[in-house]
């Protein structure tokens, strides 16, 4: 089968639809990515990449289209979106290689599904869409627009059109159906797969943590991930043993660290900056026990943050500050605690936790690994993604 993968993001940017091109190439399909240079994360195209247009990556032949790098301002990251629209279904009017079906991965932006529907309509096939991030939901929860704007209406009636022009939708989460039907108002040939981790294991040179025991969050640090709940929790543990490690950046990094001096918790509470994923698993590794946090609110907030697929990789025991899907993917594999959003709960959490003896940890945490395996394995979402999109070729 020949795919036509569609992404605004690849490696070396860090995305999971990567690892699953890949796995499709290794179950011997011929696969072919449409993807921008890479900037995300870097405040500019990585300098090695400004002239690159074609090159094949582990069996993945890429193609890369020009766009504005993404910075932090709104401004230019509204450039960085419309540059991948528009070049991309460039790319696509000019391309004459004729592919069996569509694959895309629909993450922020929505309108990187642009290209692979003008494709559809083009030469007749199908498009698969994986469906990870929820449009125009997104943009509310980040408070980018208001829900009574004119800037909401339009993109809601954007994306509804994007979304409506797809044959099937693959969800990233169960509850994303409950948004299509509810708020979007479609009905659409759907299906089920998860995102696996985007790294499975640590190949890098171990890290040695100080604590006793030590705790690790690694992600995004924003106002949905509930930052200010880790320095907050961390002050009413008395088990000065326990250390707390975070990794990650995001707009509430300067919110962590005063709060972290305000504690008074600078032994306690170790903020390690940004780190890249593949680095950041030697940190997995050297852990004792995973964090994953995601506020509540709204749809987004009832998902499977893809940390907990990454978490639950690595085969350690996890506490959850989850709702929804999340909530319901550590009950299921029973290797974690389930804490509310609030300090207290949190902090009651970790110090049960601590008191755990190793080979309830190690029994807890192997639990998660086979849970894992079982269900969010790149091998196993690749298998999934790889009969749904032969079930439409045919």
């Amino acid at each position: 089968m020949k795919i036509l993968a569609v992404c605004q993001y690849y490696y070396p940017e860090n995305i999971v639809f990567t690892n699953i091109c890949e796995e499709l190439v290794k179950q011997g399909h011929d696969v072919t990515v449409l993807t921008g240079k890479p900037n995300y994360g870097y405040g500019q195209i990585i300098p090695e990449y400004k002239k690159v247009k074609f090159e094949i990556i582990n069996g993945v032949k890429v193609h890369r289209v020009n766009l504005v790098a993404r910075k932090k301002s709104r401004f230019s990251i509204i450039r960085n979106y419309l540059s991948f629209w528009a070049n991309s279904k460039k790319w696509v009017r000019n391309c004459k290689e004729k592919f069996d079906i569509v694959y895309s991965m629909s993450l922020s932006p929505v309108t990187i599904l642009s290209a692979g529907n003008l494709y559809k309509k083009k030469h007749h096939v199908k498009h698969v869409v994986h469906c990870v991030d929820l449009w125009p939901e997104s943009v509310l929860v980040t408070h980018a627009v208001r829900q009574k704007s004119l800037m909401y209406k339009v993109l809601y009636k954007w994306s509804k059109d994007l979304y409506e022009k797809v044959d099937h939708v693959i969800f990233g989460s169960p509850s994303y159906s409950d948004y299509f039907k509810d708020v979007l108002k479609l009905d659409k040939k759907t299906s089920f797969a998860p995102l696996p981790s985007l790294v499975e294991k640590s190949d890098v040179e171990p890290v040695k943590l100080e604590g006793k025991t030590n705790i690790l969050y690694c992600g995004n640090l924003g106002t949905i991930q509930l930052i200010n709940l880790i320095p907050e929790s961390m002050s009413l543990v008395e088990d000065k043993d326990v250390q707390f490690h975070v990794i990650g950046m995001g707009p509430k990094t300067e919110e962590l660290k005063s709060l972290i001096k305000k504690y008074g918790l600078e032994d306690r509470v170790i903020y390690h900056g940004p780190i890249p994923a593949k680095k950041a698993a030697a940190y997995f590794e050297a852990a004792d026990i995973l964090y994953v946090s995601l506020k509540g609110d709204g749809y987004v907030g009832k998902t499977i943050p893809n940390k907990l697929a990454m978490s639950i990789a690595f085969g350690k025991p996890i506490i959850g500050v989850l709702e929804g899907d999340g909530k319901n993917v550590l009950y299921e594999s029973k290797g974690g605690f389930i804490a509310k959003p609030d300090k207290t709960s949190i902090s009651s959490a970790i110090s049960k936790m601590a008191k755990l003896s190793s080979e309830e940890r190690k029994r807890l945490g192997d639990l998660n690994r086979a849970y894992y395996k079982d269900h969010f394995s790149v091998e196993k979402i690749g298998h999934i993604v790889s009969d749904i999109l032969l079930s439409e070729v045919k």
